[in-house]
């Protein structure tokens, strides 16, 4: 029986596993540094840990202080200063009444002093803002006073008194600035006068005081002889505030600017 080999077949050689395929194996540096962020971050928790641990009272003393602090603002607020600011506002009701009165022009002096020392076993503005300070009447009483007392004619004490107002109202505090520069006018003092002109100009722009105090910042600005800060002023009515009534007559001192 004749036998047939396959032309060019050969018996399949094991596969030979180097030494050199094992020293080539690639470790992934990213788990490398993977594994390395770990082990610090269990190193760093570990140390917290013990921190914590040998620190209990120091931390549970600064938790207590923060709450007995907030604990205590609020029941400052709410035992103290609610009704401090209820009984000032009670107080205030002939106070204001008297000031309203007075600038009606109906005995204006005698009424802004009655708003200002008190009447009807009621207090004055004075006493209000003494006795109440720290409350928004307190604060709302400097303001009344510092009015009453330009309006009175004494200007020193306007100023110290409108001084010591502050508020969150753009036309509030606008107007107290302005009548901080009417005291220093009225006390021949136009340098400071006009300071205090721009800053209630630009404290908050509106169609309101602004173009009343640039107009009175103007007009000192010019009687200073500072013809060009007078008619930047002028000039910023004309272009925009050409609604105000400052705008009728602003043509004139632009003229007189130049």
């Amino acid at each position: 029986m004749a036998t047939y080999s396959k032309r060019g077949y050969k018996t399949p050689k094991e596969k030979e596993v180097k030494d050199d395929a094992v020293d080539n194996i690639i470790i992934d540096e990213k788990d490398s540094t993977t594994a390395e962020v770990f082990s610090k971050l269990d190193e760093t928790a570990s140390k917290t840990e013990l921190w914590v641990a040998e620190n209990q009272k120091i931390i549970f003393g600064i938790v207590g202080a923060i709450a007995l602090v907030t604990v205590g603002y609020f029941a400052y607020q709410k035992f103290i200063v609610t009704p401090k600011q209820e009984d000032a506002a009670s107080e205030m009701f002939v106070a204001q009444s008297n000031f309203e009165k007075a600038t009606n022009g109906v005995a204006s002096d005698s009424l802004y002093k009655l708003s200002l020392n008190g009447s009807e076993g009621k207090f004055g503005f004075l006493k209000i803002a003494d006795e109440y300070s720290g409350t928004d009447a307190g604060n709302l009483a400097n303001y009344y006073a510092g009015i009453a007392y330009l309006n009175t004619g004494k200007y020193d004490e306007a100023i110290t008194y409108l001084g010591k107002f502050s508020s969150d109202d753009m036309i509030l505090s606008a107007l107290a600035k302005g009548a901080i520069g009417d005291a220093y006018s009225q006390k021949n003092q136009p340098k400071e006068a006009l300071d205090y002109y721009i800053k209630a100009a630009e404290s908050n722009k509106n169609d309101f005081t602004t173009p009343r105090f640039l107009m009175k910042a103007g007009k000192v600005a010019l009687a200073l002889g500072n013809k060009a800060d007078a008619l930047k002023y002028f000039t910023d009515i004309k272009e925009n505030y050409e609604n105000a009534p400052e705008a009728a007559t602003v043509d004139g001192l632009i003229g007189l600017s130049q």
